[in-house]
């Protein structure tokens, strides 16, 4: 997956560069070309790409605070110790 993200990412710096360096092309030009081609639609694509991974992370997060509330393998403890009373 991001093999296809960094070819990708080459071919739009390439089209900047090609944008910038034309004889009616300007940095203006080459900075849209960058980020109208290459940044919005590659970051939606991953994070679409990504939702997957994110939902397995979570159910395992939650699968893993339902088993053990404290993460680890001792019994929970009264997290405020008891006065002593003074006779």
């Amino acid at each position: 997956m991001y093999l296809v993200a960094l070819a990708w990412l080459y071919v739009v710096l390439m089209m900047a560069v090609a944008e910038a360096t034309a004889p009616n092309g300007t940095l203006l030009g080459a900075l849209f070309t960058l980020l109208l081609y290459g940044v919005l639609p590659l970051s939606i694509v991953l994070y679409l790409l990504g939702t997957p991974a994110r939902r397995r992370a979570r159910k395992r997060a939650e699968d893993a605070a339902s088993t053990q509330p404290d993460g680890g393998s001792l019994p929970p403890r009264d997290p405020v110790p008891p006065e002593r009373e003074e006779p």
